[in-house]
């Protein structure tokens, strides 16, 4: 069965940092890759970045462009997400999500359940 469980999510200021994390069991994305995205109350799922799991290349939507970092540790099958320079729009659910690399959430066969960011002082 294969899993994928977030966490790092949380309550936090304007201008904070946050590092979330998604761990993998039951299967690598190796040949493939994974993605964040994100929805917030009313709002369509929104990517946010993606990675190329051999190779670490990495895509990310101009919206979160040099806050947002994207990494994965290959021995530990995780995938992370670091947020900087926290903003009040950032706020919504957190999703990882695997299988593909790209922008349309309909590409990504295995999701996680989410974790909450909340960015407000």
């Amino acid at each position: 069965q294969v899993q994928l469980v977030e966490s790092g999510g949380g309550l936090v200021q304007p201008g904070g940092s946050l590092r979330l994390s998604c761990a993998v069991s039951g299967r690598t994305f190796s040949s493939s890759g994974m993605g964040w995205f994100r929805q917030a109350p009313g709002k369509e799922r929104e990517f946010v970045a993606a990675i190329v799991w051999s190779d670490g290349l990495t895509v990310y939507a101009d919206s979160v462009k040099g806050r947002f970092t994207i990494s994965r540790d290959y021995a530990k099958n995780t995938l992370y997400l670091q947020i900087n320079n926290l903003k009040p729009e950032d706020t919504a659910v957190y999703y990882c999500a695997g299988g593909a690399v790209g922008r349309r959430p309909s590409w990504y066969d295995y999701w996680g359940q989410g974790t909450q960011v909340t960015v407000s002082s």
